[in-house]
């Protein structure tokens, strides 16, 4: 069945036509730019931060917590949809004990911190990195799918 509002991208089947996602790889790839240019993917920036030596890094998380603080609000207030027209639903998060001492979040916590101070990077701005002309950072991403699959693969395995 095919929708045909005009302001509306047109569908088949509740799928949405690939230019619907045109302002997402958009805006994606705005924020590699700008991830290039804050040098928040300098490793040197990055280990400036784990030393205490710059504020650069901090006030960068900073005002992305702010942002994303900001933006979560927008999304409730406003009852935003995803592009299928789902409602965007942001559950609050229950902390309790097992928050603080699950198995699940030290390890998990430890491998993933390894994983960065081996890479020397923070994992999240990978595809910027490549596209910085990084290319070995491609090892990274191949790891990190890897890892992905792996936690997938093993998620019902591992302990609660």
């Amino acid at each position: 069945m095919m929708n045909s509002s005009p302001s509306e991208p047109r569908t088949m089947e509740g799928v949405p036509h690939p230019l619907a996602f045109l302002g997402y790889v958009l805006i994606g790839m705005l924020l590699g730019v700008v991830f290039v240019q804050s040098e928040v993917v300098s490793w040197y920036r990055i280990q400036e931060m784990f030393r205490f030596q710059s504020f650069h890094m901090y006030g960068i998380i900073g005002g992305a917590v702010v942002v994303a603080a900001i933006s979560i609000q927008i999304i409730k207030r406003t009852g935003a949809r995803t592009v299928w027209r789902e409602p965007i639903r942001l559950e609050d998060k229950e902390w309790g004990t097992e928050a603080v001492r699950g198995p699940r979040y030290w390890l998990g916590g430890t491998i993933f911190g390894l994983g960065w101070g081996l890479l020397g990077a923070c994992p999240g701005p990978i595809f910027a990195l490549i596209g910085a002309g990084f290319p070995v950072l491609v090892i990274a991403l191949l790891s990190a799918m890897l890892g992905a699959w792996s936690y997938g693969a093993l998620r019902s395995h591992l302990p609660h």
